[in-house]
Order: structure tokens, then C-alpha cells, then sequence
């Protein structure tokens, strides 16, 4: 058989399986809600009524052993009982009695189970194991399930709403292209209200919970395949699953579609409250910030913005730069916009002549300022119209502002109706809205411009999609020679943490440079090797046990003279006394001591949540108090070494800063490139170097260690 037909008949199949997953997952024909209740009063009751009352087209199936009939509605003791086809459950009920419903789907052939109820994973260890027992016997029966600790899902477009959310009893749920896959249940319901309030619809929102079978990735692979999602969203408290929402994100790119994130966790408070509430460890802020650009994720961090700026990246391309042109009827609101995005990076241009020809025409006042302020006199359409007009043909204009002021309240037809036709074009239009207009808000939103209430709102949008890039290409090219240097080095490792001469050696295969490094276990070997380094040198300890040596007192610097050396010796003779290390396990390390123009820090480790990340940034024994950093997805290529090396702001020496010399930063950056590599070295778990010492013409690593997974 042909090997590539062989390829598309698996992928077929799998794309077939994956399709009648997502059907009976989002747009089940039926439903069963076991734990279901006539009471209005009890959770249970809720799916039920807001199935009916939002126009579920299937058949639904209360069960209950207490109940003959709930809202109308024949009720069975157990699934067992339903002799016709069940899509998918609903399980409201408690503890073991989930497990009993588990076998009961299983043995009537349901794919899908919702599971409501919390107190597993991320309440305690009795809840982790019902939780796995769960998950072993759906696994066995080949059922998929959703939570537990879910609060279901809200499909509006195809009018499913399997869910126990309070925020339902809304009347009516606007339609619309945005879908939503959270690790809040609650969240989900802010969403809808605040969605609402200003005329923003949604495809579908679904609640993960914990996570224990169905993940963001795979759910948010469904939604790249729904014709009715525009945009995915994502609302995390952690990152479970990386690869899968990996995956999910650069299908989505392909098909064009953005996929926009709001995380907790970017505090120490925030960290801990996404533990003790997913059960889930929050990893490094910046590990994630670099995973989700590697992946072609755009984050927000104001929960506002989360629901505004998707309109910005509907049907559009991806900046070429960070320009953007503003015109406003309030010259204050427009000074709020511009002053938030004065930390970004974001140039506002100079309009040129062409808008002073317009200003002219118009006979409105203009000092060729680069904020274009109409004036109230200019919230007239023809003025507006062919403002924004001239900044959409502008090619130095990567994004176009609108600011509206009093007119958006009381005359929308004079700022806000000519912005409308802009809609659909290649370049994005921002307008921030001054005064409380919500008709006004609704009005853009209804006709996919994006649209923000508060200039902050606004300016974070901008900085999302200005800041938005592709995923990045894996780059999977591999020295096999080297990495098999450097496992025959690992091999002989026999302890978790190598020493740091061990770690030296496999740097300098990485080629890296390093410092020249002698090992001694006597005062009299020491000595001996003053005849090989000159005056003067660093004497450290030299032990797998002891990862930080500064902490302890084992390292010794410029060491002058012989007999400053046996001082210094005696001195770290007495810190393995102190440490009490074994006789036969106490050693030195002597290097020449070396010195530049900057100490830096650079470091590789695998990342619990996000995988293998590379970090460079200012170094030494402070390296942890300045935190001035820029961290990466492992491995990079040149180019992203170097826009690494831009982003540290103290690295702005190295380009001749008052006098220094002036480094070459392409040395560095291949260093960069080279640790990075480790990513292809399964057995390191973490590798860092520091410091490295930044010389005119090149780097040397003085320091360093290793740990292996």
C-alpha cells in the first residue's frame, strides 16, 4: 500500500472521529440531565429550563428515581431505562453517584458526558483519586468527558445551552462570532453580561473545569473547525496540556482565525489563587508570555479588552509595523489614548500634507499636530469620513484611531455612522467612545468595528494587535555529533546535579567559550598550577551537592599571590567543614579570573507547564534582584537571539554606552542559539551559566551548572 495514501486515510479517519466528536460535544441530537429536579430553587433544575427556554431542538431526558415527570417532561429512574439514542449527559449529582451514572452511559453507548459537580482535583487527594477513577472508567468505555467542576456549555449558534449558569436567564442570548473555552465557570457568565450591556454576540462559551479529560487545545480545535467561530478566547488560570493548545492555536492562524487570552497568575496572588482553585501549578508569567508568542497567541490583561478588541483582528492581516494615525473630537479624550500607549513602542505618525489639505478644506483650525483634532466643530460626516479616509490610504499607517467625543452620546450620525463603512477593510480601526454611549458602542459592535469604552481599553487592544505575530517555525535542525558528545559526557554522570566543571565542559561542546578550568584536591596540586595560570585567579569548591557556591561562601576572587592562595584555600577548606562534605568528595576548582564589561546570565530550563524555555538577561550574583530579562520558547534561531539581546534593557551598553567599547552582540547571541539546543537533550532539566563575562570581541563562561531531568 502506498505510504502517502496510507497517511490520508488515517488522517481522514481521524478528521471523521473528530467531527462526530465535536457534534455530539456542542450540538448533541439529545440530552440527558441526571440529578435533574422541578425544583427551581436546586441547580439541578436550571439545564433543564434554560434548554427549553433558549430553543433546544432535540430530545431531552430528565432522570430522577424520585421523580415520574419534571417541567412537563417524562423522567426515568436511571439511562438505562431510555430506550432511545443519548448524545450526550448532563450529570448534576455528587461523589460515588457520578460513577454509577459513568457505567450507566457507558453500557447505553454515550460519547459525551458534562460533569457539574466540584470538590475533586482542586479541593483534595480523596477528590484527585475519584476524579482518576472517573477518568479510567470513561477512558474504558470510550466516553469523553467535559469538567468535572464544569459549568457546561453555552452553544448559542446552534441554540444548546447545556449549561447550570445563573447569567441564562437572560431572555435573550445575543449571536454572534466570538466562542469562548474557560477554566472559570463564573467567568463565562461576566462575559455574557458584559457582552450584553453593549451589543457583543457569541458563537460558544464552554467551562473546562478541571480539565481531566477534554482539554482547552482539543475543544479549541472544534471551534477552528465551526463555521459560526470568528475568534477563540481563552480564559486561564493555568496552562494544562500545553502541546494540545500549541497545536490549536497554529490551526487556528491557518484558518485564519485569532486566538486571544486573558491568564491570571501574572501576580504572586494571582499565582496563588489559580492553585488553590484548579488544583494546578501557575508557571513563570514570563515562560508564558514567551509560549504564547512562539504559538501566535496575543494576550490581554484587562478583562475588558478581552470582549473589544476582537473586531480588531477579524479578517485582518498581520501589521507590518507599529504605526498608528489618530483623530479625535476631543482633543483630551484623544491625549488619554496616546498617553497610554506611550510605554509600548507605538509611533503615532505625522499625518503630512494631506491632512492639512483636508483640515483647510473643511476650514477647520489645525497646527499640524500629530493628534488630529477635529474639534467639535469637525464632528461632521463628510469631515470625519475623509479624515479617516486619508489615514486608511496612508502606507506609513499601520492602524487608524478614532476618538469620539459628546457627538457619540447625542449624535451618533455625525462621528459614529461614518466610520461604518471601514468595517471590512484591511486596515483595523480603533475608536474609543468618551462619554457612556452605549447605543453607540452597540452600533460599531453590531457592524464589526472594534470599539472601546475607557482609552486604557483601548490603547491595550491596539498594543495586542500591533504586537500580534505568526507562529513561530520550529526549527528541529540537529549536530548530532555534538548532542552525542554531550550525552557521552551526561553518561558518566552518576547524581542528579553535575559539578560545575562537568557543566563547563559540556558548554564548551555547545560551543560556547569557557574559561580555561583546573580541579584539585590539595593545597600542594593548587599551588603546583600557579605555574600554568597567571596571578590572578578564582578558587571555588567544587561539588555536585553545592548549587550555588556565593550562598555559602565557596567561591574566592582575585586571589594575588601564592600566599594569598593558601589563604584562600584554608578559607574554603573550612566551608566543606562547615557543609560537612566528605574528605574524598572535597575539590577546587581554579580558573583565571576574568573580567569585561558586563557580567550577563544565561540560562535554559525545562518549564513545568510550557516545556523547554531559554532565558537571557543582566547577570552575576544580582541577576534574580534586577530581574531584566527576555525569555524564549527553546530552541531559537540567530534572529530571535538577537531580538532577545534588544529586549534587555541593560544589554543597551554593549552598544558603546558612554565610552565602552562597543561589544559584538552576534557572539553573544550564537551563545544564545547554542544553549538553547539543549532543548534536544532530553536528559537536562535545567542548565544556566553565571556569570558569563561580556568582553569587546567575545564571552566567557565562568560559571555554571547543570541538573538533569
Amino acid at each position: 500500500m502506498n505510504a502517502d495514501f496510507l497517511k490520508d486515510l488515517i488522517n481522514n479517519y481521524k478528521n471523521m472521529i473528530e467531527t462526530r466528536l465535536a457534534q455530539h460535544f456542542l450540538n448533541p441530537k439529545s440530552i440527558a440531565i441526571v440529578g435533574a429536579s422541578a425544583d427551581p430553587k436546586k441547580t439541578g433544575s436550571r439545564i433543564q429550563r434554560f434548554l427549553v427556554a433558549h430553543g433546544y431542538k432535540g430530545k431531552i431526558y430528565p432522570v430522577n428515581p424520585n421523580r415520574d415527570n419534571i417541567l412537563g417532561l417524562k423522567c426515568y429512574s436511571n439511562l438505562k431505562k431510555i430506550n432511545e439514542k443519548v448524545y450526550h449527559i448532563f450529570i448534576a449529582l455528587d461523589g460515588d453517584k457520578i460513577i454509577d451514572s459513568i457505567n450507566d452511559a457507558i453500557s447505553i453507548g454515550v460519547k459525551c458526558a458534562t460533569i457539574l459537580s466540584g470538590g475533586f482535583s482542586e479541593f483534595s487527594l480523596k477528590g484527585a483519586n475519584l476524579e482518576n477513577k472517573i477518568l479510567d472508567i470513561a477512558q474504558k468505555g470510550n466516553l469523553r468527558i467535559l469538567g468535572p467542576n464544569s459549568i457546561g456549555i453555552i452553544n448559542i449558534s446552534d441554540s444548546v445551552i447545556l449549561s447550570a449558569n445563573a447569567m441564562l436567564e437572560l431572555p435573550n442570548l445575543k449571536n454572534g462570532g466570538l466562542s469562548v473555552v474557560s477554566q472559570s465557570g463564573s467567568l463565562i457568565g461576566a462575559l455574557l453580561a458584559h457582552g450584553s450591556s453593549r451589543g457583543i454576540g457569541f458563537s460558544k462559551l464552554i467551562s473546562v473545569g478541571n480539565e481531566t479529560d477534554l482539554s482547552i487545545g482539543e475543544i479549541g480545535k472544534m471551534l477552528v473547525n465551526d463555521i459560526n467561530t470568528d475568534t477563540i478566547i481563552l480564559f486561564l488560570e493555568t496552562l494544562r496540556n500545553s502541546n494540545e493548545i500549541a497545536e490549536m492555536a497554529r490551526l487556528a492562524y491557518s484558518s485564519g482565525k485569532a486566538v486571544i487570552t486573558y491568564k491570571l497568575g501574572k501576580s504572586d496572588l494571582g499565582k496563588e489563587l489559580a492553585k488553590s482553585h484548579t488544583g494546578a501549578i501557575a508557571g513563570s508569567d514570563e515562560a508564558f508570555n514567551a509560549f504564547i508568542k512562539f504559538n501566535g497567541i496575543t494576550r490581554v490583561h484587562m478583562f475588558e479588552t478581552l470582549i473589544e478588541v476582537p473586531n480588531l483582528f477579524k479578517n485582518k492581516v498581520i501589521a507590518k509595523g507599529k504605526r498608528v494615525g489618530i483623530a479625535t473630537t476631543t482633543g483630551g479624550g484623544g491625549a488619554m489614548v496616546v498617553e497610554s500607549l506611550s510605554d509600548a513602542n507605538i509611533e503615532v505618525i505625522d499625518p503630512g500634507s494631506s491632512i492639512s489639505k483636508v483640515m483647510k478644506k473643511h476650514n477647520i483650525p489645525y497646527d499640524n499636530n500629530k493628534l488630529v483634532d477635529l474639534t467639535i466643530a469637525g464632528a461632521k460626516p463628510e469631515i470625519v469620513n475623509d479624515v479617516i479616509q486619508e489615514f486608511m490610504n496612508n502606507d506609513n499607517c499601520d492602524l487608524v484611531i478614532m476618538v469620539v467625543g459628546s457627538s457619540a452620546k447625542f449624535r451618533p450620525d455625525q462621528a459614529i455612522d461614518p466610520l461604518l463603512k471601514w468595517a471590512n477593510n484591511s486596515k483595523p480601526l480603533a475608536v474609543y467612545v468618551a462619554p457612556d454611549a452605549p447605543e453607540a458602542l452597540e452600533l460599531l459592535n453590531k457592524n464589526g468595528i472594534a470599539s472601546f469604552r475607557t482609552p486604557e481599553s483601548c490603547a491595550e487592544g491596539i498594543k495586542a494587535y500591533l504586537n500580534y505575530n505568526a507562529p513561530s517555525i520550529i526549527d528541529d535542525n540537529i549536530d548530532d555529533l555534538k548532542f552525542q558528545n554531550i550525552k557521552n559526557i551526561l553518561k558518566r554522570v552518576k547524581v542528579k546535579n553535575l559539578t560545575e566543571f562537568e557543566a563547563l565542559k559540556v558548554f564548551d561542546v555547545m560551543d560556547i567559550n569557557t574559561v580555561k578550568s583546573h580541579v584539585v584536591s590539595n593545597l600542594t596540586k593548587a599551588i603546583a598550577l600557579r605555574k600554568e595560570i597567571e596571578f590572578p585567579l578564582v578558587m571555588k569548591i567544587l561539588s555536585s551537592e553545592i548549587q550555588h557556591k556565593t550562598d555559602t561562601g565557596g567561591v574566592e576572587l582575585n586571589i594575588i599571590s601564592e600566599e594569598d592562595l593558601k589563604i584562600r584555600y584554608g578559607k574554603l577548606f573550612k566551608v566543606f567543614e562547615k557543609l560537612k562534605i566528605e574528605d574524598d568528595k572535597k575539590q577546587f576548582i581554579i580558573q583565571k579570573m576574568e573580567t569585561g564589561i558586563a557580567e550577563i546570565i544565561l540560562g535554559y530550563r525545562v518549564d513545568e507547564l510550557v516545556g523547554p524555555i531559554v532565558v537571557v538577561g543582566s547577570g552575576g550574583i544580582l541577576s534574580e534582584v534586577y530581574d531584566d530579562k527576555s525569555v524564549r520558547i527553546a530552541p531559537v534561531d540567530f534572529k530571535e537571539a538577537k531580538d532577545m539581546i534588544s529586549e534587555v534593557k541593560s544589554f543597551m551598553i554593549f552598544n558603546g554606552y558612554r565610552g565602552l567599547p562597543k561589544v559584538n552582540i552576534d557572539v553573544l547571541a550564537r551563545a544564545i542559539v547554542n544553549i538553547s539546543q539543549l532543548a534536544f537533550v532530553n536528559e537536562i532539566r535545567e542548565a544556566e551559566i553565571n556569570p558569563v563575562i561580556i568582553k569587546k570581541e567575545g564571552i566567557v563562561a565562568v560559571d555554571g551548572l547543570i541538573n538533569l531531568s
